[in-house]
């Protein structure tokens, strides 16, 4: 197993650049490539395997599921290996609804379930897996992170409630506005960035030691964020909006706000955050009578059976039909961009794998080493590598948990 020892006494989770391009042959610097991403540390911070297993409980995580097919997912254990992946923080989402007593009671259910899926996962496979950042005899180090402030609802004592169950961040809001603050994606601004209770939300996050996660957030928002916090954000999954013009993406004074703040921006593997492609008419016109079927299935309203027939249908259409997808190069020029206007010391990689994440040569986690071998191709060096792989985010882990302590030292109320 890898040298993991910088990290080792960091903490455990329940308990408290670029040089010259590479002219190397295919072969030898597929060789360097595995080699150097078996060294480093590994982490991905944005996999809805959750979401996955919530619906698809036969779902077997210690069992090895043939990447493609329908079920398969992009997460299980056995390819978790097989991809060099040492850690993933696992997302507790849940969908945007009804803001009143019912909406926030049935959001903070949801979310209470899917940690009890993650927590149980683990248990049943404890000679694999371990919710602590130590990485001990190979097992996996697995996080959890809240994507959705929703099951919060509007008391700040649930903060330190999923903070108790293991939840270290918790981004803001996802595609429309809660009570928290305003999405990136929603068609109105509410509270022009972050609400009253946001502010509180964030002040006790950072007391906490939770990370505050700037992902699907609004623009305004963000920039209230970055006035206030103690600590070091993260994006989880987000891109660059100069590559790739869209809301949930971060444009270039953002990303020079992240670097003096200290903290970090994961690239997100989605598609659509990647790179806009050229329309593919014939495949949207023969996907259409599937699309509501599709969004039947996904939530679960479907029988096994009448599931199992929607997926035929559409991997029959999507193999007559082939998606106009990005690729892992596509994704490197994302760690261009980022690196260029940030430097090295800010950039991580956060997939949505089993979240709509995936691109054409990194589409589960057992392709992560191509993007290792991609990096190392662009001429990145192996400390670039280690620290676009984990190093940086685990240094803003590092330094959230130093103001947690700071703050609450010092006594500083939260709210």
């Amino acid at each position: 197993m890898k040298n993991k020892t910088w990290f080792a006494a960091l903490f455990i989770l329940l308990a408290s650049t670029t040089s010259g391009w590479g002219q190397q042959s295919g072969d030898a610097l597929a060789r360097q490539a595995t080699e150097i991403h078996n060294k480093v540390f590994t982490v991905d911070t944005h996999i809805d395997w959750p979401s996955h297993q919530f619906r698809d409980p036969g779902f077997v995580p210690r069992e090895r599921h043939e990447p493609g097919k329908f079920g398969s997912g992009q997460w299980d254990l056995v390819r978790m290996k097989e991809g060099g992946l040492d850690a993933v923080f696992m997302s507790i989402y849940t969908s945007q609804g009804p803001r009143t007593d019912e909406g926030h009671a049935n959001a903070k259910e949801r979310a209470l379930k899917l940690i009890e899926l993650t927590q149980k996962m683990i248990a049943d496979n404890s000679d694999l897996a371990a919710i602590a950042l130590i990485e001990k005899a190979g097992k996996r180090a697995i996080f959890m992170g809240m994507e959705n402030g929703y099951p919060l609802g509007k008391d700040i004592a649930n903060v330190k409630m999923f903070y108790d169950l293991g939840v270290r961040y918790i981004t803001i809001t996802h595609t429309r506005n809660n009570e928290l603050g305003d999405s990136s994606t929603d068609e109105k601004k509410e509270w022009n960035g972050l609400s009253p209770l946001g502010e509180q939300v964030v002040q006790e996050m950072n007391r906490l030691g939770i990370l505050v996660d700037i992902s699907h957030v609004s623009d305004d928002l963000f920039w209230d964020v970055i006035a206030m916090t103690k600590a070091p954000v993260i994006a989880s999954h987000s891109s660059a909006r100069a590559l790739c013009d869209h809301a949930r993406n971060m444009n270039d004074e953002m990303l020079k706000a992240v670097k003096k703040n200290g903290g970090v921006v994961q690239v997100c593997l989605l598609g659509s955050y990647i790179k806009t492609m050229p329309p593919n008419p014939e495949r949207d016109e023969a996907m259409k009578p599937l699309q509501e079927k599709l969004r039947t299935a996904r939530r679960g309203e479907l029988s096994d059976e009448e599931t199992q027939k929607v997926m035929a249908e559409f991997q029959a259409l999507n193999a007559k039909y082939p998606a106009n997808r990005p690729t892992v190069q596509d994704a490197a020029d994302h760690i261009d961009h980022l690196a260029k206007i940030m430097g090295i010391d800010h950039i991580g990689v956060g997939s949505d794998f089993d979240g709509g994440g995936g691109l054409i040569g990194i589409d589960d986690v057992s392709e992560m080493p191509n993007l290792t071998k991609e990096l190392l191709r662009r001429g990145y060096s192996e400390k670039d590598i280690r620290k676009i792989w984990g190093g940086n985010l685990m240094r803003v882990f590092s330094e959230t948990i130093k103001v947690s302590k700071q703050l609450q030292t010092t006594g500083v109320s939260s709210h």
